[in-house]
C-alpha cells in the first residue's frame, strides 16, 4: 500500500462551487502545461451537465502535490443521483464537504453528509465563496454543527476540520481573514486530514467494482478501489457477482487516473483506485479476487427507486418521421444498457410488448435519461410519473421529501396556500435581510409531481426550490398533485393557422404557433377552466367575393408557451402522454379520438 496515496470525494449541495473548486485544484497542481487553455467546469464533460450547470455523473481525476497522489471524485449534488454518491463513498477515505459561506447547509448537504456518516467517514468542511459580500462563515459553521448533531454524528465527526476557500478566485486559508492567494493551503489540508487508505496485509487480490465505463475499443471498463493485495496485467482472477455466482476472467489492461486522463500501468496495489479491462460481464458491486482466496466484499447499498414512468413506442400519427430508433427492441436494449451502470434505474417489461416500466430516484433522474435518448435519435412516448409505494407490516407507505423554498416576500401567501392544499407540513420559516422568505416543508413525493412547474409560474422564475428524500410514511388518503385546469385539444390533423390560433387565445395559454403541424388528440394549450375542450386550430378565414381591400382585421398572436421536457413531465395528468422525438416534444391524450376519451371516462 502506497502511504502517499489519498482518496477523497467532493460532496456539496447544487451550486455551492464543487466543480469550480476541482477546476482550481487541477489548474494549480501544475498538471497542465502553461500554454494549455483550460475550459471552465473541466469535469462536466457531458452536454447536459454543461447546459444545466450541474454534475450528473461522478468522475474521477487525480492530482500530484509534491510526492502525494490525490485521487479526487466529483459526485453529483442532486438527490436524484444518490446511487452515484453511494458507490463513490465506498472507494474513499474522506470527503470534502463544501458549503456556501452565505447560504449554509441546504437539503442536498444533509443528503450527501448523511451518506458519508453511514460509511463512518469524517468530513473535511470547506467553507466556500468566502469572497461573497454577505458571507457569514461563523453562522454557517454553527449550522453545520447543528446539522451533524441532527444526523447523529459521532464525537469524532463533530470535531471536524475547517478550511476557507474562494473557488472562483482560486484562494484558500485556514482563517477566512487571512487568505492565501493560491489553493496550496487546501492541498496541505487534504493530505493532513485524509486518512491513508485502509488495508489488510495480504498479497492476495480483493477489489470491488464501484463504477462502470465503456469503450468501443476496450469494451467494459470496471472502476474500483483495491482493498487487498496487488493486481497485475494479464493476471487470472475470479469474479463473484452480487448473486454469489463465480466465474473466471483475465485482466487485460490496468489504467491509473492521472489528471483528466487514464495512464496504463503494469500493476497496482491496495489503496489505489484504478480501472481494469478484459472482463466484459462485469457488473457494479462485483468482487474481483485472487483464485487462491475467493471471498466477496459486502454488497454496495443503493437506495431503491421512488418514481416510475411508462416508456412506450411512439404511436402518434407523426411516428417515425423524426427519429432513428423507433421500435420496442431499440428502446428496450437502450434501457438495459443504461441500467448496467445506472444502478438506481430499474427496467421491467409489461403485458404490452411495446411498453416498459422504468423506475428511478426522481423526475430529474428519469428526465435526464429521456433527454439523452432523444438526442441519440430515439422516438418514444412517456407517461406521467407515479410514486412507488411500499408495504410494511400490512401498511401502505409512500416516500416523503424535505423541501426548501427561497422566494420573494410577495409570493409567500400564494406558495403557503398551494403547499397547504398539497398537505405539506411547515417545519421552519425565515425572512432574511433582503426580504426573501425561506420555507422548509415535509411533503409527500406524490404531492410534488406537477408542483415545480406551478412554482415557477407563481414566482415568475425568481424562486429557488430544493428537495431531498426524507423517509417512507403511511400513505395519504386524499388524491393530491393533479393539475387543476383542463387542456385545449386539437380536433383534427393539419397545419395550425394564425386566424384559428388568434380566436383561441382567450380560451387559455397556447403551446403552438402558426404553421406548426399538429394532429387530432394533440394537446395544444392549457384551458382557462377545469374541463378539457376540443377545438379547431387549423381552419383559416373563409374567402368571399364581398371582401374589400383593406377591411381585414390585423392578427396579433401572443407568443406561445413552448414546453420543455421537465415542464411537460410536471404538466401532464394520468390520461395524457408526452411524445418525444429528436426534434419535438408534444403533449397528447392517451386516446386521440374524442369519442374514445368519452367512452373511457365513463
Amino acid at each position: 500500500m502506497n502511504k502517499y496515496v489519498r482518496n477523497i470525494a467532493i460532496i456539496a449541495h447544487v451550486d455551492h462551487g464543487k466543480t469550480t473548486l476541482i477546476n482550481q485544484l487541477l489548474k494549480q497542481s501544475g498538471m497542465f502545461k502553461k500554454h494549455k487553455k483550460i475550459q471552465e467546469r473541466i469535469m462536466d464533460s457531458h452536454d447536459l451537465e454543461k447546459e444545466r450547470g450541474i454534475t450528473i455523473f461522478s468522475k474521477i481525476t487525480s492530482i500530484k502535490y509534491k510526492k502525494y497522489h490525490i485521487n479526487i471524485i466529483d459526485t453529483p449534488g442532486h438527490a436524484d443521483f444518490g446511487g452515484e454518491v453511494e458507490r463513490i463513498l465506498s472507494m474513499v477515505d474522506s470527503v470534502l464537504l463544501i458549503v456556501d459561506a452565505q447560504e449554509g447547509p441546504m437539503p442536498q448537504t444533509r443528503f450527501v453528509t448523511q451518506k458519508a456518516f453511514l460509511h463512518n467517514i469524517k468530513p473535511i468542511v470547506v467553507i466556500n465563496k468566502i469572497d461573497k459580500k454577505n458571507s457569514r462563515p461563523n453562522w454557517v459553521i454553527d449550522k453545520i454543527f447543528d446539522l451533524f448533531v441532527d444526523l447523529n454524528a459521532t464525537d469524532k465527526q463533530l470535531d471536524f476540520p475547517i478550511i476557507y476557500t474562494s473557488a472562483i478566485l482560486g484562494t484558500a486559508g485556514n482563517e477566512y481573514k487571512n487568505m492565501k492567494k493560491n489553493i496550496k493551503p487546501l492541498y496541505k489540508f487534504i493530505i493532513k486530514n485524509t486518512p491513508k487508505p485502509k488495508h489488510k496485509k495480504s498479497k492476495l487480490l480483493q477489489m470491488q467494482i464501484s463504477q462502470l465505463d465503456y469503450s468501443k475499443y476496450l469494451g467494459i471498463i470496471g472502476i474500483g478501489k483495491i482493498k487487498k493485495g496487488i493486481i497485475k496485467k494479464n493476471q487470472n482472477v475470479k469474479i463473484i457477482t452480487k448473486k454469489k455466482k463465480i466465474y473466471q476472467g483475465k485482466i487485460n489492461k490496468i489504467l491509473y487516473f492521472c489528471g483528466l486522463k487514464k495512464k496504463e500501468i503494469k500493476k497496482a496495489k491496495a489503496g489505489d483506485i484504478i480501472a481494469i479491462t478484459g472482463i466484459n460481464k462485469l457488473k457494479i458491486s462485483d468482487t474481483i479476487c485472487d483464485p487462491n482466496k475467493i471471498k466477496s466484499l459486502p454488497k454496495l447499498k443503493v437506495e431503491k427507486p421512488t418514481v416510475k414512468m411508462l416508456f412506450s413506442v411512439n404511436s402518434s400519427p407523426f411516428c417515425a418521421k423524426e427519429g432513428k430508433y423507433i421500435n420496442a427492441r431499440n428502446i428496450y436494449e437502450r434501457l438495459k444498457k443504461e441500467s448496467i451502470h445506472n444502478v438506481s434505474l430499474k427496467i421491467k417489461k409489461t403485458k404490452n410488448n411495446n411498453t416498459f416500466s422504468v423506475s428511478g430516484r426522481g423526475e430529474l433522474h428519469l428526465s435526464i435519461l429521456i433527454e439523452n435518448m432523444r438526442r441519440e435519435g430515439f422516438e418514444l412516448e412517456v407517461s406521467r410519473p407515479k410514486i412507488i409505494f411500499r408495504k410494511k407490516k400490512q401498511e401502505k407507505q409512500e416516500p416523503y421529501e424535505n423541501i426548501l423554498i427561497d422566494i420573494k416576500k410577495e409570493h409567500q401567501g400564494t406558495i403557503i396556500k398551494n403547499i397547504g392544499i398539497r398537505k405539506g407540513k411547515l417545519k421552519n420559516l425565515n425572512i432574511d435581510k433582503n426580504k426573501r422568505v425561506q420555507l422548509e416543508y415535509l411533503i409527500t413525493s406524490r404531492a410534488l409531481i406537477g408542483f415545480r412547474n406551478e412554482f415557477l409560474n407563481i414566482t415568475s422564475g425568481t424562486g429557488l426550490f430544493y428537495s431531498a428524500f426524507s423517509h417512507y410514511e403511511k400513505k395519504e388518503k386524499k388524491i393530491i398533485g393533479q393539475r387543476k385546469n383542463g387542456v385545449l385539444i386539437s380536433n383534427s390533423t393539419g397545419k395550425a393557422l394564425a386566424y384559428a390560433i388568434y380566436h383561441l387565445q382567450n380560451k387559455g395559454i397556447l403551446f403552438i404557433t402558426h404553421g406548426e403541424k399538429i394532429y387530432e388528440g394533440q394537446i395544444i394549450g392549457l384551458h382557462n377552466r377545469n374541463n378539457d375542450l376540443t377545438v379547431n386550430c387549423i381552419t383559416g378565414k373563409k374567402l368571399t367575393n364581398m371582401r374589400a381591400s383593406g377591411t381585414d382585421e390585423s392578427i396579433i398572436l401572443t407568443p406561445c408557451n413552448k414546453m420543455n421536457l421537465e415542464t411537460s413531465i410536471d404538466f401532464i395528468n394520468d390520461d395524457e402522454l408526452i411524445e418525444i422525438t429528436p426534434k419535438s416534444i408534444r403533449l397528447r391524450k392517451k386516446f386521440l379520438k374524442e369519442n374514445q376519451r368519452k367512452k373511457n371516462k365513463s
